[in-house]
């Protein structure tokens, strides 16, 4: 197993080595980050307030008198230009925030470039920069660093719940692909034995504490009882077996003796077991790779080991696009490659192991889901005109072929099964079956009130899906027009399911619902507007009984309610109206053959 070329340095701070914490409550002292970071066992208060009484910084506000509430501080400094993110991992029923500063003086920190405050009530076990990684969407991220050389940063975790079983700082982020060794600058570390270590428990760690004036070298160890020596050690280099504190004596002859202490931590490493493969319908079926977890570990802890599941070794390697644990498979084939990491270390993994998911396809079905027939006894075939016979066929209606022909408006459902073993795969398709009938016009009612202002209207025999259009203007859905010029119109009614149209040509003229020839100057006469936009009109008047009385024309002055000189009785009357069409054509008006009353 190769100790670099990932994407996330995962460093956990549970477990046995709490002892060895290292904490700094204030920026000052905040404990420099390389390549690897110490141990901590959590935090516990808080040293001098770093925000000289300020109430807020960034999302981070007072709980107990400062800005700081069980605080630790660390800094690191960037080597390489790439993009960088950590994770901060802890139990998900505490609450961690964390705020961070670009800044090489903790004297002027600014306002944090990245903060995060959320409660945890989605009981998450990461915040941080970058992207969660189980996989999972987490508002308690922040977006990526884009980092260059040189540039400092300080990062303040805050715990504000009453539990505190510690955290883990986890690097992760392009950065660590391109510069696996050099991603942070240890430059920043000032230590013979350099940063604390973290390693695997099948690695080996070396202890190089070699100075050219050096006469004698001293070796101790700390396993939580205090400084011990370590019998037989008396070289520049210690093979280191165990985790623990570790402490050289540097013997000089001038007796300006060194004194050097560094930390190294074993972690476990993982072993990833088989994993069985999987067989899955590509219909949007989910994998749950949370019960895949059990098949990786094995007997070992998943509080000690993280398993994710990656679309490419490359990816499983480096740690990198880790795929969502609810896995929706879309191809026939597809190979899944696992990684077994340390939580400890996130130089400890394996990716040694995958599994196959085969995807059924469905049965493929393209046949019209709404079918309009016209007539009146109408019959239809529906379905799927090429079947396969690997499938079976099986519809609402009881019938068992790919084809049925039906002969009764509804909806018909087509359920196409896929058997593989014991896993069905079923496409359902249904279809509308709507028996039409063409349009009838039965009746056009016309209301005038003058040139410009008229209501038509239509009716039909029978309700339908129809639109309605009036000469050559765009359709409508309503029957109803307003105010159309005077003259002859063709109204036109068409079935949307394409069962035909009828088409009415009518005439828009206006005339008066009653007139008084009494002599008084006010409506003396009857007569009908709009005449001057046909050919030849004439107009001809009737009693109720169908004698004609009167004839108008286009030229007429209008009817004085007299036969032949002889003034008639208050009554009804009715007129019909006669024209030249468009085609040369002797006609009568459609729906116009009304009534007005004569008062006197």
């Amino acid at each position: 197993m190769t100790k670099y070329g990932i994407t996330i340095l995962l460093l956990n701070l549970f477990g046995a080595l709490s002892c060895f914490s290292q904490v700094a409550l204030d920026c000052v002292n905040a404990i420099p980050i390389c390549n690897n970071t110490p141990i901590n066992a959590g935090t516990d208060g808080y040293g001098l307030d770093d925000f000289n009484g300020a109430s807020v910084s960034g999302c981070i506000t007072q709980a107990t008198g400062t800005v700081e509430t069980n605080s630790a501080w660390y800094r690191f400094r960037a080597a390489e230009t790439g993009q960088l993110g950590f994770n901060i991992g802890f139990n998900s029923n505490e609450d961690w925030d964390f705020a961070l500063y670009k800044t090489d003086d903790c004297r002027d920190l600014g306002e944090p470039i990245r903060c995060n405050y959320f409660d945890n009530s989605d009981d998450s076990i990461y915040i941080g920069v970058g992207q969660d990684p189980t996989g999972v969407a987490n508002i308690q991220y922040e977006d990526w660093l884009e980092v260059s050389p040189s540039e400092d940063y300080y990062l303040l975790i805050n715990n504000y719940s009453n539990n505190n079983s510690g955290f883990s700082i986890q690097f992760s982020g392009n950065i660590f692909v391109e510069f696996p060794n050099s991603a942070l600058d240890c430059n920043i570390i000032d230590n013979l034995l350099g940063p604390p270590k973290i390693a695997c428990d099948n690695e080996n760690v070396i202890l190089d504490a070699t100075t050219s004036d050096a006469i004698d070298y001293e070796w101790y160890l700390d396993i939580g009882a205090g400084y011990q020596p370590i019998p037989g050690e008396s070289g520049p280099e210690l093979n280191v077996a165990v985790s623990a504190m570790y402490r050289v004596l540097v013997v000089r002859p001038s007796g300006n003796n060194l004194i050097s202490e560094t930390q190294v931590a074993y972690a476990p490493a993982p072993f990833t077991y088989e994993l069985t493969d999987e067989t899955a319908c590509l219909d949007g079926t989910v994998i749950d790779f949370n019960s895949k977890d059990l098949e990786a570990l094995g007997g070992q802890s998943s509080l000690e080991f993280l398993v994710t599941y990656h679309s490419s070794i490359e990816e499983a390697m480096n740690g990198i696009n880790a795929l969502p644990k609810e896995y929706i498979p879309t191809q026939t084939l597809e190979t899944i490659f696992v990684r077994t990491t340390s939580l400890e270390n996130g130089n400890c993994y394996d990716a040694s192991e995958s599994f196959d998911i085969n995807g059924i396809e469905l049965p493929y079905l393209d046949f019209d889901t709404n079918v309009f027939i016209c007539g009146d006894t109408p019959v239809v075939t529906i379905g799927q005109r090429i079947p396969d016979s690997n499938y079976t066929y099986e519809w609402s209606s009881g019938q068992n072929t790919s084809l049925i022909t039906v002969a009764e408006e509804g909806v018909y459902t087509l359920s196409v099964t896929n058997v593989v073993g014991a896993l069905q795969c079923i496409t359902v398709r249904s279809v509308t079956v709507i028996f039409s009938r063409p349009p009838v016009i039965s009746d056009v009612t016309i209301l005038y009130e003058d040139d410009a202002s008229n209501v038509i209207s239509i009716f039909l025999e029978e309700d339908g899906d129809f639109d309605y259009q009036v000469d050559n203007e765009e359709p409508q859905s309503s029957s109803i027009f307003n105010n159309l010029f005077p003259g002859e119109h063709t109204i036109t009614v068409t079935d949307l399911n394409g069962c035909g149209l009828d088409s009415k040509d009518i005439v828009v003229v206006g005339f008066p619902k009653f007139f008084t020839p009494n002599a008084d100057g006010v409506n003396d006469k009857w007569k009908v507007d709009g005449l001057s936009v046909l050919d030849n009109p004439v107009i001809t008047i009737y009693n109720r009984y169908g004698k004609l009385l009167y004839q108008l024309n286009e030229d007429s002055n209008g009817w004085d309610g007299t036969f032949k000189g002889v003034l008639l009785p208050e009554s009804d009357y009715w007129f019909k109206l006669s024209y030249t069409n468009s085609l040369g054509q002797d006609t009568n008006a459609a729906y116009i053959n009304n009534h007005f009353t004569l008062k006197r």
